[in-house]
């Protein structure tokens, strides 16, 4: 299986590294372009909210993001599972779109939320 997780956390990349089984491929990136443009053939994409953002606070990043995935050639079927900031962390508001996620992962991260969510395709 193929997994690909977006995040500038380095807690939540190492998680990724460990969570998944050995034979599995894990992709791992600050970059959320070069996460969409690696996930066309990928089981599940990870994304972290907070390394969509452009500037602290502000959902914008994070639209430009799903615009982004939703129109892309290859990663646009590509289920997604989106990575909360912490509960304390304020945004200017919450955008949503049906049927866009898969599942929701809460913080804190750690390799056993990655193994399970493997297990969700």
């Amino acid at each position: 299986m193929k997994f690909v997780v977006i995040t500038k956390d380095p807690g939540v990349a190492e998680a990724a590294r460990e969570g998944f089984h050995p034979s599995d491929e894990c992709y791992v990136t600050n970059d959320w372009i070069e996460g969409l443009n690696i996930s066309g053939d990928a089981d599940l994409l990870f994304v972290d909210l907070l390394a969509t953002l452009k500037e602290p606070h502000l959902i914008a990043g994070y639209e430009e993001f799903a615009m982004s995935k939703m129109s892309h050639s290859t990663t646009k079927d590509t289920p997604l599972v989106l990575i909360a900031p912490p509960d304390d962390y304020d945004l200017d508001f919450m955008a949503g779109w049906p049927d866009f996620i898969l599942g929701h992962i809460r913080r804190p991260v750690d390799y056993k939320i990655f193994r399970r969510a493997s297990t969700w395709v």
